[in-house]
């Protein structure tokens, strides 16, 4: 009987822990005292029990009940719980907040120029605040409706050109392309592994060169070579005036007709006296054992 009666305290005193510390998982604690207040709104945008409640960014509280208002239908009563050191100002309320993610959260906006305070199990006016995600879905909702069909266009002309065959043409081609591309990489590897190295040694020692031939036109006096340019184009004039000037023989030669025409007679009549002396040779040279001439 002992042992019987050993084991239930031990299941009671379980039983109570494990109740205890759901309570506690829940952020109620068993051993504080708490107040409890009433918060009536029209809509709850999704809140759900346990949630917390919040006063300038600071958990006061938990939310205990929700219920429809039968007796003030189109209303939903919000039962809370808090911690009974927080007094709460007559016209304070009790703000509902959407956030990004879509959880709701109460915020309790408190009236600090009011002394007096609202007493437990009193109601609080509540309102709901449906944050930037209401904003959103008001201005963008109208938005996406005036695109949908914009949209349904778009969808269907690219259902188009996908079931066009001229795109299965257009696939093969950028393949052909993309092959295309690789052969020329390839090929460029092997000029760059191969020919470039040559290519390089040619410049090298065409830079060589060049520095040889550098150093070689940094050792010409280009003072005493133009000085001999000068020299020879001096001597040139002078030969031009020569052959134009009638004081000399080749200028004369050049520049007098008449001496050039005298010439010239002289030079045909040597040559007929030549062409004579060939046919009639007789008539230049007298020859005769006897003395005779012939006539």
């Amino acid at each position: 009987m002992k042992k019987e009666f050993t084991i239930g305290i031990a299941a009671i005193a379980a039983l109570l822990i494990l109740f205890i510390g759901i309570n506690y998982l829940k952020g109620i604690n068993m051993f504080k005292s708490e107040s409890y207040y009433y918060v009536d709104y029209t809509n709850v945008n999704g809140l759900a029990l346990s949630s917390p409640v919040y006063t300038n960014g600071f958990k006061v509280g938990l939310v205990r009940d929700i219920q429809y208002n039968l007796n003030k239908p189109g209303h939903i009563i919000v039962g809370i719980e808090m911690d009974e050191n927080i007094k709460i100002p007559q016209g304070s309320k009790a703000e509902l907040i959407t956030e990004m993610l879509g959880t709701v959260k109460m915020n309790l906006i408190m009236n600090y120029d009011e002394e007096k305070t609202i007493a437990p199990g009193d109601t609080i006016e509540g309102y709901a605040n449906n944050g930037i995600m209401a904003k959103a879905e008001e201005e963008l909702l109208p938005q996406m409706e005036k695109m949908m069909p914009k949209l349904d266009s778009i969808l269907s002309s690219l259902n188009k050109i996908l079931a066009d065959p001229a795109l299965g043409n257009t696939i093969k081609n950028a393949e052909k392309l993309t092959a295309s591309l690789s052969q020329t990489s390839n090929h460029l590897e092997k000029l760059m592994s191969n020919d470039i190295p040559t290519l390089t040694s040619n410049v090298t020692m065409i830079t060589e060169d060049l520095k040889v031939i550098s150093g070689n036109l940094k050792g010409i006096d280009y003072a005493e070579t133009f000085n001999k340019i000068d020299q020879t184009l001096k001597n040139v004039y002078a030969l031009t005036d020569k052959l134009n000037n009638k004081d000399n023989t080749i200028g004369l030669l050049l520049n007098d007709p008449e001496l050039y025409n005298n010439l010239n007679a002289t030079s045909a009549n040597a040559a007929s006296l030549l062409k004579d002396l060939q046919e009639h040779p007789k008539r230049y040279v007298h020859f005769s054992l006897f003395g005779k001439k012939d006539k």
